[in-house]
């Protein structure tokens, strides 16, 4: 297997699945404060965290950025797209708070594999034409973010090579068969900071704070770089036995989860040989 993992590419591209979803109104933070898990009243204006929206069972229905451009704009990246759907569904819980949410289909997500100009780790910055620069990546893997205008298109091979970066950094990319199916210990939130076990109630809290506090996760997420081409839902054989699924996959790169005490042995991924590799970090915020 080769350590080249990823193609490359130069300048921005415009990713196809990215969309954006806007939460406008005074009620924003206190809004989305209450549905999402990660704390947005500690997050400063200008800045970004990880976050998610899970179930009431605690599993993950989306993993998506959530920029704080004011205590009355937020916007929220959702790479695996859905944004339509997603801000259809938030508008039932609205109720009487005054919160417009819609999905921003004039904003473009534009990815490039190099540090950004101006953006360095959760600060974002609006560039003089009013895109707004973010960094989504490590020293050992730069990388930045245009939400603004479009770039030229993303071909295959560059989608292949974002999405595999996004999987090198530990950031799952969740098709819709993988929705519902994990919790964010499962999914290796917590190297996102992307959940607090700290904040107020919101949908999952109950579960996520209750397998954080008593030491209850007994899986967790691995990159694995396999001989061939992989999917999500596919099984991770050992010895004969199935130890674990494929929850995100991108070409040969792949992130399962996988038991936290894994005996010793070859893994298979159907007919696929299967290592498992390091997770680069630098990606919280």
């Amino acid at each position: 297997m080769s350590d080249n993992l990823a193609p490359t590419f130069n300048g921005f591209r415009t990713l196809a699945q990215a969309q954006v979803i806007s939460l406008s109104g005074p009620d924003s933070v206190a809004f989305t404060q209450a549905q999402f898990a990660n704390d947005v009243l500690s997050l400063a204006d200008g800045h970004w965290q990880w976050s998610a929206w899970l179930t009431a069972k605690g599993r993950v229905l989306s993993i998506f950025q959530l920029v704080r451009v004011d205590a009355g704009n937020l916007l929220l990246v959702c790479h695996d797209g859905g944004a339509e759907a997603m801000a259809e569904q938030l508008r039932r819980f609205v109720f009487r708070r005054k919160v417009v949410i819609s999905h921003a289909a004039d904003k473009h997500v534009n990815g490039a594999l190099h540090a950004p100009v101006c953006a360095q780790g959760a600060a974002v910055v609006v560039l003089e034409d009013g895109t707004i620069e973010l960094d989504v990546g490590s020293t050992a893997l730069p990388r930045s973010l245009h939400i603004g205008a479009p770039a030229d298109v993303a071909n295959a091979e560059e989608e292949l090579a974002w999405r595999q970066s996004d999987l090198r950094l530990g950031l799952p990319r969740l098709v819709d068969a993988q929705r519902e199916q994990w919790t964010p210990q499962q999914l290796g939130l917590d190297r996102l900071s992307a959940y607090s076990v700290k904040k107020g109630c919101y949908p999952g809290q109950e579960i996520v704070a209750r397998t954080h506090f008593l030491g209850k996760a007994k899986r967790s997420l691995a990159l694995l770089e396999c001989t061939g081409t992989v999917n999500a839902g596919d099984g991770v054989q050992q010895a004969g036995s199935t130890v674990g699924s494929i929850a995100s996959a991108a070409g040969t790169l792949a992130l399962a989860v996988l038991p936290l005490e894994l005996p010793e042995g070859d893994l298979q991924v159907g007919e696929a040989g299967t290592r498992i590799i390091p997770l680069l970090d630098g990606l919280a915020r």
